[in-house]
C-alpha cells in the first residue's frame, strides 16, 4: 500500500503529461494543416486567419472563468470536463460542411485552451514547492513535443488517411483521432485523478492529518494583488509572449524565403529544435528548483538568464550567412535552449506567494494577460517586417527587445520576492498553528 501511494503523485504527473501532449498536438496541428483544409473550404488568407484568431479570443475571455471554477469547485472532476469539452469540439469540426461550421467549432475549441491552471494548481497540491520547477518543467516539455506531432500527424499521417476512414479527408480522420483521446482522457482524469486539499504540500504542513477545507474567496484574491512581485509576473507574461508567437507565426515563413530552406530542410532543421526546446523547460524548472532553495530569489535569477541568453543567442544566430547552416543550427539550439527557461519558474513563483485557494485565479489572469500579447505579437510583427522588406528584422526586433525588457522586469521583482515569498510563509504557518491548536481542543 505504501508504495501504490508513494506512486500515485507520479501517476497524476504521467495523466497530465499525456493530457498536455495530446491536447497540444491537437490544438496545435491546425496551423500545419492549412492547405487542405483552405481547399475544403475555399479558403483566403483572411478567412484562414480568422479561424485562428477565434479560438485564441475564446481562449483568452475563458481563463479568468476557469480559473474561478478551479479555485471554487474540485480540479479535477472540471478538468475532466475540459478534457470532454475538447474531444466533442474537436469531432465536431471534422464534420462539418460549411466555412462558417467549422468557424464556429475551432472557436469552440478555446473554451478548452485555458483549462491548464487547474492542472498546475492541483500538482502543486500533490508536489511541494521545492520540487514545483521540475515538476512543471515537465509538463510544459510536452508542450513542443506536441507541435512537433501535429507537424508529423498534419504533414505524413493524414495524406495517408485520406478516404481510408469513413470516406472522410485526410485533416478530417485526423480530428477525428484526436477528439477521441480527448474523450479518452476524459474517462482517465474523471475516474483517476483524486481530488487534494489546497495547500496540502506546503511545508508548513508537514505531517498534519486535516489542514482544513480552503475556496476561493476575494480577500485571498486581493491579497494575492498586493503581492508586488505579483505584477512583475504579469508584466513580463505580457511582454514575454511576443518573441514566442513572432517565433511560431514568422520563422518557418524566415527560414524558407530568406535563408532559402526547402520543406525537408526546415524539418530536419525544426525537428532537432523543438527537442532542444522542449529540454529547456525541464532543465530550466530543475535549476530554478535548485537555486530557489538557496535563495527565493533563485527562480528569477534563473528566468532572467534565459531570456537574456536566449536574446543573445538568437540575435547572433540571425547575423550567421545564409551559406554557414551549421553554425546557424548550433547558435539557434542554444537559444531554444534558454527561451524555455522563465516559464515553469513564473509558474512556481505565482504559487510561491500566493495563498492556495487563489493559485488557479491568479493564473488564470496571468495567462489572460499572456494571451493579450500574444493577439498583438503577429500584427506588430508584419508591420515591421513590410516596412523593412524583411522577416529577419521582425524577427529581431520584436524578439530581442522584448527580452531584454523582460530581464529588467526580472530585475524589479528581485527587490520584492523576499518579502512575498515570506509573507506566503507567515501566513500558511498562521493557518497551520491555528490548525493545530483546533485539533488539540
Amino acid at each position: 500500500m505504501k508504495k501504490r501511494n508513494n506512486f500515485y503523485p507520479a501517476f497524476v504527473v504521467i495523466v497530465f503529461f499525456f493530457f498536455t501532449l495530446l491536447h497540444q498536438t491537437d490544438k496545435l496541428l491546425i496551423g500545419s494543416l492549412q492547405l487542405p483544409v483552405s481547399t475544403t473550404f475555399g479558403l483566403n488568407d483572411l478567412q484562414w486567419g480568422l479561424i485562428n484568431t477565434g479560438a485564441l479570443i475564446v481562449g483568452t475571455l475563458f481563463y479568468p472563468l476557469w480559473g474561478y471554477l478551479y479555485d471554487r469547485y474540485a480540479r479535477a472532476k472540471l478538468l475532466a470536463l475540459a478534457s470532454l469539452i475538447w474531444g466533442a469540439t474537436t469531432w465536431l469540426s471534422s464534420i462539418v460542411k460549411t466555412y462558417p461550421q467549422f468557424l464556429a467549432t475551432r472557436a469552440s475549441t478555446g473554451v478548452d485552451d485555458s483549462s491548464y491552471p487547474g492542472i498546475y494548481s492541483l500538482l502543486g497540491d500533490y508536489f511541494p514547492p521545492k520540487v514545483r520547477g521540475k515538476i512543471y518543467g515537465l509538463l510544459q516539455l510536452a508542450q513542443p513535443i506536441g507541435y512537433l506531432v501535429g507537424m508529423i500527424l498534419a504533414l505524413m499521417v493524414a495524406p495517408m488517411l485520406d478516404g481510408k476512414l469513413f470516406h472522410l479527408e485526410g485533416w478530417r480522420s485526423i480530428f477525428l483521432v484526436t477528439g477521441t483521446l480527448g474523450i479518452v482522457m476524459a474517462v482517465v482524469i474523471f475516474f483517476g485523478i483524486k481530488e487534494v486539499p489546497r495547500g496540502r504540500s506546503e511545508t508548513e504542513f508537514d505531517g498534519m492529518e486535516e489542514i482544513g477545507q480552503y475556496r476561493f474567496n476575494w480577500p485571498a484574491l486581493k491579497d494575492a494583488f498586493k503581492k508586488k512581485t505579483m505584477w512583475f509576473v504579469f508584466l513580463q507574461g505580457f511582454v514575454g509572449v511576443f518573441p514566442w508567437n513572432v517565433i511560431i507565426y514568422f520563422f518557418f515563413g524566415y527560414l524558407m524565403t530568406e535563408r532559402g530552406y526547402d520543406s525537408n530542410a526546415v524539418l530536419f532543421t525544426m525537428g532537432p529544435l523543438v527537442l532542444i526546446l522542449a529540454a529547456g523547460y525541464f532543465i530550466g524548472g530543475a535549476l530554478g528548483d535548485w537555486a530557489f532553495k538557496r535563495t527565493y530569489k533563485g527562480r528569477i535569477l534563473v528566468s532572467s538568464a534565459g531570456v537574456i541568453l536566449g536574446a543573445i543567442f538568437l540575435f547572433f544566430a540571425l547575423k550567421i550567412p545564409i551559406a554557414d547552416r551549421t553554425a546557424f543550427f548550433i547558435l539557434m539550439s542554444l537559444a531554444g535552449l534558454f527561451m524555455p527557461f522563465s516559464a515553469p519558474n513564473v509558474t512556481s513563483t505565482v504559487f510561491d506567494i500566493t495563498l492556495p485557494e487563489v493559485r488557479s485565479s491568479a493564473q488564470g489572469l496571468e495567462n489572460f494577460l499572456e494571451n493579450s500579447g500574444a493577439a498583438l505579437a503577429p500584427t506588430l510583427a508584419g508591420a515591421i517586417a513590410l516596412a523593412a522588406g524583411s522577416k529577419q528584422v521582425a524577427i529581431m526586433v520584436v524578439c530581442v527587445s522584448a527580452w531584454v525588457l523582460c530581464f529588467f522586469i526580472y530585475l524589479g521583482a528581485l527587490f520584492t520576492i523576499d518579502k512575498d515569498v515570506k509573507s506566503l510563509h507567515a501566513q500558511m504557518k498562521e493557518r497551520a498553528d491555528l490548525k493545530k491548536l483546533e485539533s488539540e481542543a
